[in-house]
């Protein structure tokens, strides 16, 4: 199946379509369950999590791993 007709089935917005690497089915399967998760009212925390996963489909996923882990150091090295 191409990558248009994978993103057709998954209804996947332009944008993620560009942003993110869609390659494989997995990926996509992962951000069809962020929008299912997007849609209810969530908590802080999870909106946070949401945004995390959204990043681990990014090309360069490692840039936001460190920030979000020099956030957690900043929080509790220095309590």
């Amino acid at each position: 199946m191409s990558k248009a007709k994978i993103e057709e089935k998954f209804k996947i917005r332009r944008a993620d379509s560009r942003k993110y690497v869609l390659s494989d089915q997995k990926n996509l399967l992962i951000l069809q369950k962020v929008y299912q998760l997007e849609e209810p009212k969530l908590s802080k925390e999870d909106k946070n999590l949401i945004f995390f996963i959204r990043t681990q489909l990014k090309r360069d996923w490692q840039t936001p791993v460190i920030a979000f882990l020099n956030k957690m150091l900043k929080k509790y090295k220095n309590p």
